[in-house]
């Protein structure tokens, strides 16, 4: 398969801090690569990057085939973010939040059906409103809306935290299906054992950084496959 992400020499200033200080990855379409790294190591801005949300200085900025340092914008529409932050609509009802998911990405009702039987959203629960849910399901509904969408490129950022046992294993089967069918997987997490189990490949970030040898997929290690 082609390249998903490749990056050289990417740098992102935050507030004049460089989140990102020479950051060297290639992510090959079809992997699940776990992102790891200590808080402050710039884990959540990569992800952002990646979805086109960040300004970026480098000497090769591509996602997806698109060139980040010529317009950044065109990309975000094949990527699916989810930060540590559920974006949902809170007065709106489970149901409706899955609905109006659905209508922006022109999905159909077995869609909507299969995401919400996935993460446990039927029933009783899909008539409360979102501002009423835990923190775990309110992710719930946000997974549920990212499985609608269908991105190219997924960028989870924490994406287990919060979630029951089953809600984890369902997010792991999705995850490991949609790299089958094709897309691709990042995800941040401070999990290393829950990492080992979901990703393919584990990339380190220290001071904005990729560690020595964790940028670059060795394409002849069979483990590396999704």
């Amino acid at each position: 398969m082609g390249a998903a992400v490749g990056f050289e020499g990417v740098v992102a200033l935050l507030d004049r801090f460089p989140a990102l200080a020479g950051v060297d990855l290639n992510v090959s379409a079809g992997e699940v690569v776990g992102i790891a790294g200590p808080n402050g190591a710039g884990k959540t801005t990569l992800l952002r990057a990646c979805a086109g949300l960040v300004p970026l200085r480098a000497k090769r900025a591509e996602v997806l085939g698109f060139d980040l340092l010529a317009d950044r914008r065109a990309v975000r529409r094949h990527v699916g973010l989810l930060g540590h932050r559920a974006p949902l609509y809170g007065d709106l009802r489970v149901a409706d939040q899955l609905r109006h998911c659905a209508a922006l990405l022109d999905a159909d009702a077995s869609e909507v059906s299969s995401a919400a039987e996935r993460f446990g959203l039927g029933g009783q629960l899909e008539s409360v409103a979102i501002r009423r849910l835990s923190e775990g399901q309110q992710r719930r509904v946000a997974l549920a809306c990212l499985t609608i969408a269908r991105p190219r490129l997924w960028l989870l950022d924490e994406p287990h935290a919060g979630l029951d046992a089953s809600s984890r294993a369902a997010l792991d089967e999705l995850l490991a299906g949609a790299a089958a069918a094709g897309a691709t997987v990042m995800l941040a997490t401070h999990e290393t054992g829950r990492a080992a189990v979901a990703t393919s490949r584990q990339v380190t970030l220290v001071g904005g950084r990729v560690a020595a040898g964790g940028g670059v997929r060795d394409e002849t290690d069979s483990s590396d496959v999704a």
